[in-house]
């Protein structure tokens, strides 16, 4: 009897351990070939995890990347989604996304010219950007939106769900080790998407992880670069909110309009923000924020905060403590879009808190809109 019950036992720990394993995108199909369409795979583990309550999805290295080619749902089961891949409205839901190994941060951040080569530096052409992270990329190109309260396009993407301000659906989300490239449509030199959107995730962690596009910011050869979107992209968005646990660890965006979309109770730690018009962006944070250190070349504006409405967050105060800035301002280099127009602007006078700036070269500026109630100093400036 004995025997019998310690076998029923074993039997029964092997079926737990194996239903609580994590799911390997390879086990439902995916190919990470670069040429396969990697959608239905991908949105099975998804699903199979939903199904579950809980989980952890594997995406293992793949020298050519994993391809996202299928058309974004508008809705799900009748709620707004606009992803291509699709995190169901599952109430507690605790879900995970975890690539073979932390991201190698970034890619190519200005035009660099012909007669660079004098300078060791290659000039930039597109198709030249090789995949030395886990990557996850699409080459579907949306509709474009010039909505701003509308829901963004994005490859990865919660649902509206009906659970506090932010219409929660699931409870947690996290995202690690992976980087995901939204499709740069190069006639119109803009991403009409971004990458991913948990803002109806109560909760929201994110590390070692970057949301950029799937070529170069531009081309010299062919005279081309970044221009400025119609289309209200966004690389990376938070939850919304009355959300908690926002958690971001060396986290970097590229190339769209609006890089970061933040809410509160946001902790982060060594962001990179690239080529986006707006870099970092928050909408309503009455909770204080606090990112310790941000890593800003060539944008527009680097903080800002949201109009009312944007992507259907409310404008509320925002309290914020940055404790540093790196910047270059992109001055007189391509792509245009990119040339620092603000360090800070908020027409509305909603933050509070501070912000500390340093600029190792460059003209030394760092103009300012409005915030005349969030303190902004120089690094090494004098009391």
């Amino acid at each position: 009897m004995r025997t019998l019950c310690v076998t029923i036992l074993a039997v029964a720990v092997a079926a737990y351990a194996a239903n609580a394993a994590p799911f390997n995108v390879i086990d439902f199909g995916a190919k990470g070939d670069g040429v396969t369409d990697d959608t239905a795979a991908f949105q099975a583990a998804i699903d199979a995890v939903a199904e579950r309550g809980a989980g952890k999805i594997i995406v293992p290295y793949s020298p050519k990347g994993y391809r996202i080619a299928g058309p974004g749902r508008e809705f799900v089961d009748g709620k707004p989604c606009r992803g291509q891949l699709v995190i169901p409205p599952v109430p507690g839901l605790n879900i995970a996304f975890e690539g073979e190994m932390p991201c190698k941060l970034l890619y190519s951040y200005q035009v660099r010219p012909p007669e660079s080569v004098k300078h060791n530096f290659t000039p930039t052409r597109f198709g030249t950007m090789r995949i030395r992270n886990t990557c996850i990329f699409s080459d579907w190109t949306p509709p474009e939106e010039r909505n701003p309260k509308a829901r963004p396009w994005t490859i990865l993407s919660t649902v509206e769900g009906k659970y506090c301000t932010g219409k929660f659906s699931i409870a947690r989300v996290t995202i690690e080790n992976l980087e995901f490239r939204a499709h740069l449509d190069k006639d119109a030199m803009y991403p009409k998407g971004g990458c991913v959107n948990l803002q109806n995730s109560g909760e929201a962690i994110v590390r070692d992880s970057q949301f950029c596009l799937d070529d170069n910011v531009g081309d010299t050869v062919l005279k081309k670069s970044l221009q400025p979107n119609p289309c209200h992209t966004v690389g990376l968005m938070m939850s919304g909110d009355q959300n908690d646990n926002q958690v971001l660890n060396n986290v970097a965006v590229q190339g769209f309009r609006y890089g970061l979309v933040l809410g509160e109770h946001v902790v982060a730690d060594y962001l990179y923000v690239h080529n986006c018009e707006e870099g970092i962006v928050f909408h309503d944070a009455t909770h204080l924020s606090v990112i310790n250190h941000v890593v800003a070349q060539h944008n527009r504006v680097i903080l800002s905060t949201a109009p009312d409405g944007l992507f259907g967050h409310r404008a509320a105060t925002c309290n914020i403590i940055v404790g540093s800035v790196n910047l270059e301002s992109g001055t007189g280099l391509l792509p245009e879009v990119s040339q620092l127009v603000a360090g800070v602007s908020d027409p509305g006078n909603r933050l509070r808190g501070s912000l500390v700036w340093h600029q190792p070269w460059g003209d030394g500026k760092f103009p300012v809109v409005g915030a005349a109630n969030f303190q902004i100093t120089k690094f090494g400036a004098g009391r």
